[in-house]
């Protein structure tokens, strides 16, 4: 497993569409919380930008750098 997460991390393609992916979900996100009118939508949606900030940092995780 750690071999393929190396792979995504290290291919500069790869991670660049990765993180475009990420981006775009992020932004979704960001647009659904803006228009949330319930609390425990805004907190869900913050539990999902939180996860979705944090795959972006995978490639320092991955190569030991955090």
């Amino acid at each position: 497993m750690q071999g393929v997460l190396k792979k995504l991390v290290n291919d500069k393609a790869l991670w660049d569409a990765y993180t475009e992916f990420l981006d775009d979900k992020i932004h979704k996100a960001h647009v659904r919380l803006e228009q949330a009118t319930q609390v425990d939508a805004m907190h869900r949606i913050q539990g999902e930008l939180s996860a979705l900030r944090r795959l972006k940092l995978m490639r320092e995780e991955v190569n030991g750098q955090h």
